[in-house]
């Protein structure tokens, strides 16, 4: 099996579909299984995981995706066990102190989503310099959610608004968005969760409600460049209706 679920796929097709998401989310799951396959510690499928997130980067970037979100760690994974917890917390930094100089020279713009209480003081303050140092960058917007969750998310921008007097009957949706942590960015075209699970695990439940979802049978750390493909051929073969109606391959909002 090779730490994947055993479905053979169908090939993917050669070059790039006509209609690339201009947004692609992931939930990436299935780094502790892929480890457990091996006979290795849970960790070892996390270090796996962001080697991983390297190639994957580099696709998104060689396909012309625009903004990518990576569901890293969430208000809920802090019931897990605390050696996992500080190893997470250590391979956070760990990346920034080794990928941050490369990622910048290749454009990419590094956002936090999230809260940053709960963090170090060290690790809050390398999350922020990164921010700062990538803030121009225009080839890629990579959202790293860390320490997110969707309904955190809503209690967050509620209690912003009303903190901020926001009167009632000026509240809609786009002034919901302007308090959400992706203000400014489009919502996710694609949500791409690893692994087969099929939950959305509390990820973007706002920005999300249009999207098109997409479950490889493939945990995190194997899911490469080749998957990446797949999976935007995948979205490519979706009529996106928006709650419309059906008017072939073009989008329609009633």
């Amino acid at each position: 099996m090779g730490g994947s679920i055993n479905i053979r796929p169908a090939p993917v097709p050669d070059g790039l579909p006509k209609n690339i998401p201009a947004h692609v989310a992931i939930i990436m799951d299935g780094n502790g299984r892929w480890a457990k396959s091996r006979g290795l510690p849970r960790l070892a499928g996390h270090h796996a995981g962001v080697e991983n997130l390297r190639r994957v980067i580099e696709g998104c970037v060689e396909d012309g995706v625009q903004v990518l979100t990576i569901y890293a760690f969430s208000t809920e994974n802090w019931e897990r066990p605390q050696e996992e917890i500080n190893g997470l917390m250590s391979i956070l930094e760990d990346v920034i102190d080794r990928e941050l100089d490369e990622l910048h020279r290749n454009g990419v713009q590094l956002r936090h989503i999230g809260r940053l209480e709960g963090l170090s003081p060290l690790l809050q303050k390398k999350v922020v310099q990164a921010m700062e140092l990538t803030r121009d960058n225009r080839k890629l917007i990579l959202n790293i959610a860390f320490n997110y969750g969707g309904r955190d998310e809503l209690v967050r921008a509620i209690q912003n608004m009303i903190h901020a007097g926001v009167a009632a009957e000026t509240v809609d949706e786009a002034l919901i968005e302007k308090y959400l942590y992706t203000a400014g960015i489009p919502d996710p075209d694609l949500v791409v969760r690893t692994s087969g699970e099929q939950r959305g695990s509390n990820f973007l439940i706002w920005q999300s409600a249009y999207s098109e979802w997409y479950f490889p049978p493939v945990y995190w750390p194997d899911f490469d460049k080749e998957e990446l493909r797949r999976a935007l051929w995948e979205y490519s073969s979706r009529d996106r209706r928006f709650g419309g109606i059906h008017t072939g391959r073009e989008d329609y909002r009633a």
